[in-house]
């Protein structure tokens, strides 16, 4: 008997489970596609990072499983045009006709923990406390104070459609 043997991305972990599906996770690998593939039926991924060059096996798999690839390149926090990046990223989340969605970086870390936590606090209400413990979490202790004190600086004017709006945002 052959059993297939699912593997994550590194620091993957769901984001939102309820009406709809929203992950977050490292930069997927050949050996996590199946997983991808077999148990996320992904629409759309988001890659928040700094790498130029996707592979062209990652490209083709996408293809293969005709999911919507958004590359947002991302040095940090400190990027000039951060605001506009992160309005486009939250208006694809806002939108229920994308989902579900993964959201990756490198390491599934920094990046994702910024966007993550942007979600947490903007659109499901988190306190500040509960957004940068789980940013602790996913970035093994190891301090990102800019990283945080974006998060709770971070205000949008984003406008969206109401009639799209997944159910876990609170807008």
């Amino acid at each position: 008997m052959h059993t297939t043997h699912y593997i994550p991305p590194l620091n993957f972990s769901p984001v939102i489970s309820t009406d709809v599906s929203l992950y977050r996770s490292g930069y997927p690998m050949p050996i996590n596609y199946s997983f991808i593939k077999e148990r996320l039926n992904l629409q759309t991924i988001i890659y928040v990072g700094d790498k130029e060059d996707t592979s062209a096996e990652y490209i083709a798999f996408l293809q293969q499983e005709d999911i919507n690839f958004i590359p947002v390149h991302m040095d940090s926090c400190n990027d000039v045009d951060i605001q506009a990046k992160l309005d486009r990223i939250l208006h694809i989340i806002l939108n229920v006709d994308n989902y579900p969605i993964l959201i990756h970086s490198n390491k599934g870390k920094h990046r994702v923990g910024v966007v993550v936590g942007i979600i947490r606090k903007l659109l499901q209400g988190w306190s500040i406390a509960g957004v940068y413990q789980e940013y602790g979490i996913f970035s093994g202790g190891m301090k990102g104070e800019t990283d945080l004190e974006f998060i709770t600086m971070f205000k949008t004017d984003l406008i969206v459609d109401k009639n799209k709006l997944p159910g876990f945002a609170r807008i």
